[in-house]
């Protein structure tokens, strides 16, 4: 017989293994169908052991009545996290939210993050409207979007390892007014703006151009800032923009458009494309001619930014028939850094002369050079060469004069010069509220003044310069009298530029 001690011993084990054999018998059932979708703001929650939804352990709810908001953190790491059901240890786990929601006619922006992965679907998770599937810390991502009914909202979440946390919001946003399907009329242009490259979103609406033109060159503020429109804005790191006017057109005319990013031009009502660059750029200009226009025509411009420089640019000239024909014009820089113009032209019997026309924004030019031909059939070669075309991109055309005066352009011709001098400031002659400075080098601090003719300053302003082109504004005393004025540039090595403007 055993002694006393090792009796007690004995059934102290054989309870404690009983009871342990007993523990691990019962099984634990997960609640919850996992299909049914939450309702009223109150998601339901379906959990599991392991990252790719393996073992199914059971359901809580989250949200409330008033808010479907969810900030969660399952208790912490790597502990028990109780559910409708059995305990998930908190890591190497996934959760799929459900719910169904009815939205009213609204446009409206969803937040979702997660550590880790995370993504959300508005179609039952056929889609993934923000997708960040992935092992990372604690990120969040937006997604904006017009919704009007009954959505079937799935959010997934998964853990690795570590610190645990997802979230989701939802909250409706501006929408923009007007009706993104009219025309402007009387030269003006109605401009719908969206947020996303791709009309995503509808913002508001801006008018440009005026009873005396059609033309425009915007650049919708800083590259990475906001817009106001009509009635919401929008950021300028990615958008779109749609302008329309109604115009009645009769005989030849040259169109130019020029956009950094994405620009296109439509005669149809955006069913074919005259001019159609699509495409992620730098600042670029396209031009072209259309003969036998008559009647009235549903212009569309269209344009989108990416990242970046922004600036969308429109003008168009109507031409007139004259006596010439030019066969050929190029613009070419050579080894000095000037930039050498050739043109061929025949049939040029009752033709006056060639005005060489130059601008530093491909919309504005001004005259540079008058070039007599020599009235006869036979093809005659042109050359000229701009000695001072300073620095940075220029746009050449030839004005063709007849003998009574009327004028037809050429296409326009680009050449690039480097900026020996630093800056340069354009357009030369200013018809609205602001020009371009555009810089080869950095200028932390640099003084700019507006200067009249009698040698008054009008404006002083510290400010600090970047490489590439941006805005400078035009001294509300400038702009309210027409006339010429000098912007000096000083900065730490002294006068950087000086430029002559001509304010209309």
């Amino acid at each position: 017989m055993y002694p006393f001690y090792t009796r007690i011993a004995v059934i102290l084990f054989l309870a404690i293994t009983m009871a342990s054999t007993q523990a691990t018998s019962q099984t634990c059932t997960p609640q919850g169908d996992q299909t049914t979708s939450g309702t009223s703001n109150v998601w339901i929650a379906y959990l599991y052991q392991g990252i790719n939804f393996d073992t199914y352990k059971g359901y809580v709810n989250r949200g409330s009545a008033s808010n479907p908001a969810i900030d969660e953190s399952f208790g912490g790491e790597n502990v028990n996290f109780a559910t409708n059901g059995c305990d998930i240890v908190t890591q190497e786990f996934s959760v799929r939210f459900k719910l169904t929601k009815t939205f009213a006619d609204a446009n409206y922006r969803f937040t979702a993050g997660g550590d880790d992965g995370y993504r959300l679907s508005i179609d039952g998770g056929n889609t993934w409207i923000i997708n960040n599937w992935g092992e990372h810390g604690y990120t969040s991502s937006t997604y904006d979007v017009h919704l009007n009914g009954s959505v079937n909202l799935v959010l997934e979440y998964y853990e690795r390892f570590g610190a645990n946390r997802v979230t989701f919001n939802v909250e409706t946003i501006c929408v923009g007014d007007g009706d993104p399907t009219a025309y402007g009329t009387s030269n003006s242009w109605i401009g719908y703006l969206y947020q996303g490259q791709n009309f995503n979103m509808y913002r508001g609406y801006i008018t440009r151009g005026s009873g005396s033109g059609m033309q425009f060159d915007e650049n919708f503020g800083s590259s990475s800032g906001t817009f106001n429109t009509s009635n919401c804005s929008i950021t300028t790191n990615d958008f779109s923009a749609r302008f329309r006017t109604r115009a009645t057109l009769s005989g030849s005319y040259q169109f130019t458009v020029g956009g950094d990013d994405g620009y296109r031009l439509s005669l149809d009502g955006g069913n074919t494309w005259i001019i159609n660059r699509w495409q992620g750029q730098s600042y670029y200009v396209s031009n072209q001619t259309v003969n036998g226009l008559n009647g009235t025509y549903n212009i569309v411009l269209e344009y989108y930014e990416n990242t970046g420089d922004n600036r969308l640019s429109f003008n168009m000239t109507q031409l007139t028939v004259l006596p010439v024909n030019l066969i050929s014009f190029t613009a070419t820089p050579n080894d000095a850094n000037k930039t050498v113009l050739n043109w061929s032209a025949a049939d040029a019997i009752n033709f006056n002369h060639f005005m060489v026309q130059k601008s530093n924004d491909g919309l504005q030019f001004r005259d540079i050079a008058k070039v007599a031909t020599q009235a006869t059939n036979s093809v005659q070669n042109y050359t000229y060469t701009d000695v001072q075309p300073g620095g940075g991109k220029a746009w050449y055309r030839l004005a063709m004069v007849d003998k009574d005066g009327s004028v037809r352009y050429s296409t326009l011709v680009a050449v690039s010069i480097p900026l020996t001098g630093g800056f340069r400031i354009y357009p030369t002659v200013v018809e609205s509220n602001q020009v371009f400075v555009e810089c080869a080098t950095k200028l932390n601090r640099a003084q700019v003044e507006w200067v009249d003719m009698n040698g008054r300053v009008l404006q002083s302003e510290k400010r600090s310069f970047t490489t590439g082109r941006q805005v400078l504004s035009v001294p509300p005393t400038a702009s309210k009298t027409a006339g010429t004025y000098i912007v000096r540039i000083t900065g730490d090595q002294g006068v950087q530029t000086r430029q002559h403007l001509i304010i209309r």
